[in-house]
């Protein structure tokens, strides 16, 4: 991908002693909005901690935004935002305080700092909250108070580190709508979530990890896209899955579904004059909803 990557990997790896978390991997991750997505122990935290340079990487190089993330890890840093898993806020001070505290870190003036946190509190719907001290906020609020503290400082990059853990489905709907929001104000966005619906619903590209390598990495559409009819049969399947497979179509079939891919022709036209041809009763026919967990799960073996 060259010069349009935001991240890129070469090599990439990493082992705690003779535990090996990363094996020389490989990606290179376009602007937009990415996921990273994996069991527990396929290598996330580990490739994001060397993302934001907190580890160094036993063998490889990584770059973020055309930064070494090693050897230039300061600069990264004061380009990039993070919101951690874990709950790491401040009982004692308030919502707008501790924005302003934050974005005073990252080097903006103390006028612009109290404008930046009023203007992103609203925008992550804790405006009504601001003077209420973090100690007492709810899950949700928490959330949206370190996504907020992610983005005060206007970053090119943010790590959203399971965004939507402990959200009730109302709090994840709305999480998910900032999301998917932020590459409206310019932000490039790399969400690590276990939740794959999560991550269809909110990025365009997906970067699978399983056992420390890559699995698959590309767009998300063209990883879920599907050319294959599915068809819920009445009663035996028998003769139109012979009639299929006579014409050269490649079938499967799980209970009453049939399904039906083709290299030779459309699926949907075969399907369709197989049907006729055996006077088969169906109940429903149309595309195969394939989804990222199924991807993953074929990918990885499960």
């Amino acid at each position: 991908m060259g010069d349009t990557s935001i991240i890129s990997a070469r090599g990439l790896g990493h082992a705690y002693g003779s535990i090996v978390a990363l094996h020389s991997v490989e990606f290179d991750l376009p602007a937009g909005r990415t996921g990273l997505v994996g069991a527990n122990g396929a290598g996330k935290t580990t490739l994001i901690k060397i993302l934001l340079g907190i580890l160094r990487p036993t063998l490889g190089s990584a770059t973020v935004l055309g930064f070494d993330a090693t050897k230039q890890f300061l600069k990264v840093r004061s380009r990039i935002g993070y919101m951690p898993e874990g709950d790491c806020l401040p009982d004692d001070i308030t919502a707008s305080e501790f924005l302003v505290q934050a974005a005073g870190l990252a080097g903006l003036p103390a006028t612009a700092a109290r404008q930046r946190a009023s203007d992103v509190l609203t925008l992550v719907g804790l405006e009504e909250e601001r003077f209420r001290r973090l100690g007492g906020f709810s899950t949700g609020m928490k959330q949206r108070t370190k996504l907020a503290q992610a983005i005060v400082h206007d970053p090119e990059l943010v790590f959203l580190d399971e965004p939507t853990a402990g959200l009730d489905p109302e709090g994840r709907e709305e999480m998910l709508e900032l999301i998917s929001r932020l590459g409206g104000f310019g932000i490039n966005v790399l969400v690590s979530s276990h939740v794959l619906g999560d991550i269809e619903r909110t990025c365009d590209w997906v970067l699978m990890l399983d056992g420390g390598r890559v699995l698959r990495s590309g767009p998300l559409s063209h990883l879920v896209d599907a050319d294959m009819v599915e068809i819920e049969v009445v009663g035996e399947s028998a003769a139109l899955v012979s009639e299929l497979a006579a014409a050269g179509a490649t079938v499967e079939v799980s209970g009453s579904h049939v399904y039906v891919s083709s290299t030779d022709g459309d699926p949907f036209n075969i399907a369709r004059d197989a049907l006729a041809a055996t006077g088969t009763g169906i109940w429903s026919m149309g595309p195969k909803a394939t989804t990222l967990e199924d991807v993953f799960l074929e990918g990885s073996g499960e």
